[in-house]
């Protein structure tokens, strides 16, 4: 299992207030796969993870949003937490980062409130997803059909509800990348 993903990288799009699980555990797996994953943010040096009901630990930033390209990664992951993305949705560069996996037709992977990053990427309208509970208006608004689910899979996106489905997210989100690309997704 260890070299599955091997030769692969990705990209896990965050700044401060990700929900910690939410950007540990899909790194944790994606590494112990075999995958090179990189930290891609606007702050450089560290950020802060959110978790549960405090602030957590603070992770290093791989590499600056200002320096990431779509081209250096097989795959995109955006985490969740409010104030991650909530912040990223109105960034401009986060938003043409991640519209340009859409556009290259790789995977893209966000739980929880992460959705809202590709709301504001406009890239939802006609696709199949799950979310927070509270973002599922938003996703309807922006012509998702929204499905309260663990996790859902539409063509290479892969989205899920909370921590609680990290393990169906984390199995998907690996699949999803041995896949390679998928016509399917699209900006």
């Amino acid at each position: 299992m260890s070299e599955q993903l091997s030769g692969k990288r990705v990209a896990i799009l965050a700044t401060h207030g990700f929900e910690e699980s939410e950007l540990a555990e899909p790194r944790r797996a994606l590494r112990d796969a075999g995958a090179t994953v990189d930290i891609v943010s606007p702050e450089s040096g560290s950020i802060k993870a959110w978790a549960g009901n405090d602030w957590g630990g603070s992770y290093p930033v791989d590499r600056p949003l200002t320096e990431a390209q779509e081209s250096d990664y097989d795959a995109l992951v955006v985490p969740g937490g409010v104030m991650n993305p909530d912040t990223l949705r109105i960034n401009e560069a986060a938003i043409r980062f991640t519209r340009s996996f859409f556009k290259a037709e790789k995977p893209v992977a966000s739980i929880c409130h992460g959705p809202w990053v590709l709301i504001n990427a406009e890239v939802v309208k006609g696709r199949r997803m799950t979310s927070w509970p509270s973002v599922s208006l938003d996703l309807r608004n922006a012509g998702a059909l929204w499905v309260d689910e663990e996790v859902v899979v539409d063509n290479g996106l892969i989205t899920s509800r909370k921590p609680g489905d990290l393990q169906a997210f984390n199995a998907k989100l690996m699949e999803e990348i041995r896949e390679g690309e998928h016509a399917g997704q699209h900006a």
